[in-house]
């Protein structure tokens, strides 16, 4: 069964999703179908040893998500310094235990003495107020303005390119794209953070140089996925939805263009346009950008 009437039709077997029987009405008619469901499952981070942080998420590309997540965090000030990710699966979840540089493991426990806890919901159990707006690479000014079609272009080979949101409906995307609009890597998870953090760690891992290209994700732009996005080194962040206001004053401090509701030919831009060749149109304008 799929999520739409027009989706392609199910796959045989879907990595990342568990096929459970369901039974519902559509269209006024009863069915019982075999489905496919998102897997998420506790994930926890080991540094050298040290428990660090529990993420709820979809087990793929965990090694990616292990990379990406460090160097976004801070933890990694470059990805040589991650040694080696040993996945150990076990009867509640998935352990990551991580082996890194000792000046790494230095910096995560200076970080760990005020701490008081963490959990995956994002800034929760952050050990301070002033921890939150922590420093952040100033993003240089572009050459070149990105036309704003390259966006819409990427937005429109989502669907086809998210095999697991085909099959289950339920995960984000994050996709790095070239200028020209092109998506070039892309990651899914139930997790719109963790997808962000799997993206950074594909880049890295594989050496790109992530700053002449945009970040694009198939959800709101909240103030930590302007800060991953930042600590990536990529100028410019398009969401489908819409930006928080932490989301835009942190942009705008740290010199990222954010761009919320990227749909089709719309977007909205919160702050630092000059990235971006907007056409003109003398249509009067919108009262509201949603």
């Amino acid at each position: 069964m799929s999520r739409d009437d027009d989706s392609p039709a199910l796959p045989d077997f879907c990595e990342g999703a568990t096929a459970l029987p369901v039974r519902g009405v559509r269209a006024g008619r009863a069915f019982a179908v075999t489905d496919w469901v998102a897997e998420e499952v506790p994930v926890a981070l080991e540094f050298n040893g040290i428990s660090h942080a529990v993420m709820l998420a979809t087990p793929l590309d965990l090694e990616d998500f292990a990379l990406g997540f460090s160097l976004s965090e801070g933890i990694l000030d470059h990805p040589q310094e991650l040694y080696a990710v040993d996945e150990e699966p076990g009867p509640l979840g998935i352990t990551l235990r991580l082996r890194v540089s000792n000046a790494a493991f230095m910096r995560l426990k200076e970080r760990r003495r005020s701490m008081a806890g963490r959990t995956g919901c994002g800034l929760c159990g952050t050990e301070s107020l002033a921890n939150v707006s922590r420093d952040l690479p100033r993003l240089s000014s572009a050459s070149t303005p990105l036309r704003r079609e390259a966006i819409a272009h990427a937005m429109s080979q989502f669907r086809a390119l998210q095999t697991l949101q085909q099959a289950t409906g339920a995960v984000h995307a994050a996709a790095w794209c070239s200028a020209d609009g092109e998506v070039r890597w892309l990651r899914e998870d139930v997790g719109r953070h963790n997808a962000l953090d799997k993206l950074i760690g594909a880049l890295a891992a594989n050496g790109v140089d992530a700053a002449p290209g945009f970040i694009a994700v198939t959800s709101r732009a909240s103030f930590e996925m302007v800060q991953k996005t930042a600590m990536a080194g990529v100028p410019l962040l398009a969401a489908v939805s819409a930006p928080t206001s932490f989301a835009v004053t942190t942009a705008e401090r740290v010199k990222l263009t954010l761009v919320g509701f990227a749909r089709q030919q719309d977007l909205v831009v919160y702050c630092h346009p000059e990235r971006l060749a907007l056409a003109a149109d003398k249509s009067p304008e919108p009262r509201r950008a949603h």
